[in-house]
């Protein structure tokens, strides 16, 4: 019995409740099922599916269809098959095991995209047999079955024209498209799988770190190519001892993706083979090496290389496996070439996102992924990863740090108040109702143009300006530009709620509004009405009323109160850091080396210049970070009584033993600090009364001596700092 994690039973209701509410139209309609790589989606749709025709109540009969790309199709037929296997609530099926040339009820028809997608091919061409796709459709439709087409790994097979066409001859009642980077923008509906809640069940790593420990001075007269080999079986060794420590038999896999062949440009494929042979002992012959390449080259030692113990640990791929391959054991890449495809960049880092017993290790080394490249810049896709790729790597100083065993808490967050969930479109559709806004709408608007500037010139380059231009030309919108414009615009209206999150809901809302209320299908017509500036004020006040009547009615019902998770903390053994940050010198970090954001705030900058000194007592410092669970925090109640998580700036060890907790403030900063203030005051007498040996409190800077509050009632005045102590670090 499979156990579900928390977001994929919400995504299952929610794909089968949209599902149904889609069936209940009289024509075709798309949903697009948005997940991430790593998130367990031919899972998540195998109970969909299962849910969808065992929790009817109507006469509906259902048949199905699921299309894939390359093999992927028998890979998901043979884990839909597993999974159905003491149920059978579902029967999968290939072409050759159809009854009557007909799809059944609760049959799934699995087949390869390519072989529906070129004309004369044998399952679209009519031939002596009627055995074709459309004869198939047409009986299953006679039998009064409707259809559901699944178009797995969308963004591969669903944008071409061929396969619009191929769409509109299948004519589903329902097409699902699964993707974690949709293509198709005609969608009656979404579901949304986020990225955060993927990471936050354990399901895939906490962050991607690229070229981690290389160190400049140890390349000497190795080629770039043998050089990133060598560290990135560097690191296969360490997470392997890892793994071992933690009492885990899985042997991580290492995934080296050969450049393209170009003519006129060597393949390297055999001088990569002859360097992990001559100087690592990794042979195909000793299964250390698995090869897998295109039908016309080879296909070695593939056969359980996913199971977590196996002996490979190298495989060496090109572009196809990026595409469906499922193995969580694996954890670094090498890549030797550049990403002309930024869809291609983020299946190919889902290769190594994934997690082997699907949850995170106390090991942090074990939760991430590992990039080695030669490339001089890398570029990855922003949807995904952002910030979550890194670049950089600090370790703490084994021989300076003695374990602290600080109390910590971490309070998981909400997010449903953050974005807006599915039921933004009922409160939404009632609000318009109220206010009659179907009457005001003037459903034949002035025509929407684009106005493009003529002669503009900038003649001072130092101050703040609107450009001077002759008049604009005025040009027709585009589809194109239409839907940009109209994506723009569902963003603005999106505050406080997170767009990524819920722009989605909002367009849902306006496109049923149209169709349920106005009979307006077509969604550029909408688009367009709603933009114009006849109408697009009224939109934007109903928009604002129903975020208000949702924060009423969902937010409300919220608990404010976070769960929260107590553990004992010491500094981390790592920590990896993005692009953003810089690499500092500091004396007394606990961390080699040390990057700092250079956006920090002034006084944590100067504070780190203090205690960076040789002339106190310090023996190292650690700048703590916040919001994650490998930093430190302790437990506060706001002045509403929220409880909340501090993570306090700094952690300071002194020579004599003594551990110190100071947090940084300035100005209004200080003034509002009461409720952390006491809290951090309170955590350390009750610790000192367990044996620990902790000071500090809120630290400021005034007329040039530092000074810090541990006083149980915590009061700030600029002018009169009486109370506070001198900071004294000898």
């Amino acid at each position: 019995m499979i156990e579900l994690k928390r977001y994929q039973e919400v995504a299952i209701e929610k794909l089968k409740n949209e599902t149904n509410e889609l069936l209940g139209y009289s024509d075709s309609k798309i949903c697009v099922f948005k997940a991430p790589t790593g998130s367990g989606k031919t899972l998540m749709v195998a109970e969909f599916l299962k849910r969808l025709v065992t929790q009817r109540f109507d006469n509906k009969k259902l048949s199905f269809i699921w299309i894939s790309v390359n093999k992927l199709h028998d890979q998901s037929k043979e884990k839909l098959e597993e999974y159905y296997k003491d149920s059978r609530v579902l029967q999968c099926s290939s072409f050759e095991d159809l009854q009557d040339k007909e799809i059944a009820e609760n049959e799934i028809l699995f087949f390869n995209w390519q072989s529906i997608n070129k004309t004369g091919n044998i399952y679209i061409r009519e031939n002596e047999q009627d055995n074709n796709l459309s004869n198939i459709v047409a009986n299953t439709a006679e039998g009064g079955r409707e259809i559901i087409l699944i178009i797995d790994e969308s963004h591969h097979t669903a944008s071409a024209d061929k396969s619009r066409e191929v769409i509109e001859a299948i004519n589903p009642k329902v097409t699902i498209e699964v993707s974690a980077t949709p293509q198709i923008k005609d969608t009656s509906g979404i579901v949304n799988v986020d990225f955060e809640d993927v990471k936050e069940e354990g399901m895939i790593k906490t962050e991607i770190s690229i070229n981690p420990e290389i160190d400049q001075n140890k390349v000497s007269k190795k080629s770039t190519d043998d050089f990133v080999i060598e560290c990135a079986l560097k690191k296969q060794k360490e997470l392997l001892s890892a793994y071992k420590e933690n009492g885990s038999n899985i042997n991580p896999l290492l995934l080296i993706q050969l450049p393209d062949n170009k003519q006129g440009v060597i393949d390297r494929k055999d001088d990569i083979i002859k360097v992990l042979k001559d100087k690592f002992g990794i042979t195909t012959d000793n299964r250390k090496l698995a090869i897998y390449l295109s039908e016309k080259d080879s296909k070695i030692n593939l056969e359980n290389i996913e199971k977590p113990d196996n002996e490979t640990e190298v495989l060496i791929f090109k572009q196809a496996i990026a595409i469906g391959w499922d193995c969580p054991r694996a954890s670094i890449l090498v890549l030797f070439r550049d990403w002309k495809s930024i869809i291609f960049s983020i299946q190919t880092i889902g290769r190594i996102m994934r997690m082997p017993e699907f949850k995170h290790y106390s090991n942090d080394a074990l939760n991430k992924g590992y990039v080695f490249t030669n490339l001089s810049d890398v570029e990855i896709a922003e949807d995904m990863a952002k910030d979550y790729i890194t670049l950089y790597e600090a370790k703490r100083n084994t021989d300076l740090y003695k374990n602290m065993d600080l109390d910590s808490v971490y309070l998981k967050r909400q997010r449903e108040k953050t974005r807006l969930t599915g039921q933004f479109s009922k409160i939404f559709f009632d609000v318009a109702q109220k206010d009659k806004l179907y009457e005001k709408i003037d459903l034949k608007p002035t025509k929407l143009v684009n106005e493009i500037m003529v002669d503009g010139k900038i003649e001072r380059l130092d101050k703040v300006q609107v450009v001077e231009h002759e008049n604009g030309l005025k040009i027709d919108i585009t589809e194109k530009e239409l839907q940009y414009r109209f994506d723009l615009f569902v963003r603005s209206v999106c505050a406080p709620f997170a767009p990524a999150d819920s722009s989605g809901r909002i367009k849902t809302a306006i496109y049923k509004l149209f169709e349920n209320v106005l009979k307006i299908t077509d969604y550029n017509e909408a688009q367009k009405i709603v933009l114009s500036q006849e109408n697009n004020q009224l939109f934007i006040d109903e928009i604002n009323k129903a975020k208000e009547n949702y924060k009423n009615q969902v937010i409300a019902e919220v608990e404010e109160q976070r769960e929260i998770q107590r553990y004992v903390w010491n500094v981390p053994l790592f920590i990896s850091y993005n692009s953003k940050y810089k690499e500092v010198v500091y004396n007394k970090s606990i961390l080699r080396p040390n990057y700092i954001n250079p956006s920090s705030s002034k006084p944590e900058h100067d504070f780190v210049e203090l205690i960076d000194s040789p002339k106190n007592d310090v023996s190292w410092w650690f700048k703590n970070g916040e919001s994650e669970i490998k930093y430190f925090a302790i437990n506060y109640n706001d002045e509403k009584g929220v409880e909340r998580a501090f993570y306090v700036d700094f952690i300071i060890a002194m020579k004599g033993g003594r551990i110190g907790l100071f947090d940084t403030k300035s100005g209004i900063t200080a003034k509002i600090a009461k409720e952390k203030a006491e809290a951090l005051t309170n955590y350390i007498q009750e610790q000192n009364k367990s044996g620990k040996n902790l000071w500090g409190g809120v630290v400021v800077f005034k007329e040039g001596s530092w000074r810090y509050n541990d006083n149980k009632i915590y009061e700030y005045n600029p002018d009169d700092l009486k109370d506070w102590k001198f900071l004294d670090l000898n």
